[in-house]
């Protein structure tokens, strides 16, 4: 807009030179390059690009319009302002390290579990700007969006939940239930502004020291419970082992006392002391008895 009203002036200056003889031979000249000028700036002006994910909010003498710019060429009025807006996947994180958040230092959120113990909870919001309300987002909120409402609700909406929860259930078993609770009451909040929220990510919460000695000292102990019950099983399965094979045993006795009679056995028995007579080293051997079990005398000459 300044080249236009420099081409202007310019164009002015060289109609008033035509009564002075010296320079009147420039006059037209100097016209000439005014209006160009003036060409150039209103072109300048007029055409506005606007980059891959981004919009254009126009304001004119401080109204917003409706109507905003996509990414490209666009041909605008030469007395509109433009308010560039980044419409891409956003993120806002506030930690407890130091230069890892939007914010120098430590900005973890301390919030107040239902048990009344204090935990530090750092965390990540992915949003983007809505293309169609973006309009009214910088007409209720300004382009200072991110201080106005992503840091606020964020850090209002978290402590509000935490209170639902107590110290451990947040660091253990109930971590996803509260990331999922603080997600929909941030995404209504951000919804009603012009945001829409993708993902919120509770990167780390971080217990007191009296309820973090607590914790492990109830992991070793559930630890060593488990241990037991594997002994405890293991010894089962060993004693079960022994009863089924002590009681194979004794069926077997069973079955062998119950089909052998007396003269098997004696059967058996001679049958023995032959094998044993007729060996290398045995010579001569008697077998004595009473009633009608006769002494038998078994030599190998």
């Amino acid at each position: 807009m300044i080249i236009a009203i420099f081409g202007i002036v310019l164009f002015f200056v060289g109609r008033n030179i035509i009564s002075d003889p010296r320079a009147g031979k420039f006059s037209n000249l100097i016209k000439v390059a005014g209006i160009a000028l003036f060409i150039i700036g209103l072109l300048s002006t007029s055409v506005k690009q606007i980059d891959a994910g981004q919009i254009g909010v126009q304001k004119m003498f401080g109204k917003v319009d409706d109507n905003i710019l996509m990414s490209g060429l666009n041909v605008v009025n030469p007395l509109v302002e433009l308010e560039y807006l980044d419409t891409k996947t956003q993120n806002y994180t506030m930690s407890g390290v130091k230069d890892e958040g939007d914010k120098v230092g430590d900005d973890a959120i301390r919030v107040l579990s239902s048990d009344g113990l204090e935990v530090i909870i750092d965390i990540t919001v992915l949003y983007k700007i809505i293309p169609t309300s973006a309009p009214k987002l910088i007409r209720e909120v300004g382009p200072l969006y991110k201080d106005v409402i992503v840091r606020p609700v964020v850090r209002t909406r978290l402590r509000d939940n935490a209170v639902y929860y107590e110290a451990v259930a947040l660091y253990s078993t109930k971590r996803d239930e509260f990331q999922n609770r603080i997600f929909e009451t941030i995404k209504k909040d951000f919804t009603a502004r012009g945001l829409e929220l993708e993902s919120v990510l509770v990167r780390n919460i971080d217990l007191p020291a009296s309820v973090k000695t607590t914790i492990e000292s109830k992991i070793n102990a559930e630890q060593e419970a488990q241990k037991m019950q594997f002994v405890l099983q293991k010894e089962k399965q060993e004693a079960e082992r022994k009863r089924v094979e002590a009681q194979g045993i004794a069926d077997y006795q069973r079955i062998i006392s119950s089909g052998l009679s007396d003269k098997q056995l004696q059967y058996e028995m001679i049958k023995a002391n032959k094998e044993i007579a007729t060996s290398s080293n045995a010579k001569v051997i008697i077998m004595g008895g009473s009633g009608k079990n006769m002494p038998l005398i078994l030599n190998d000459k």
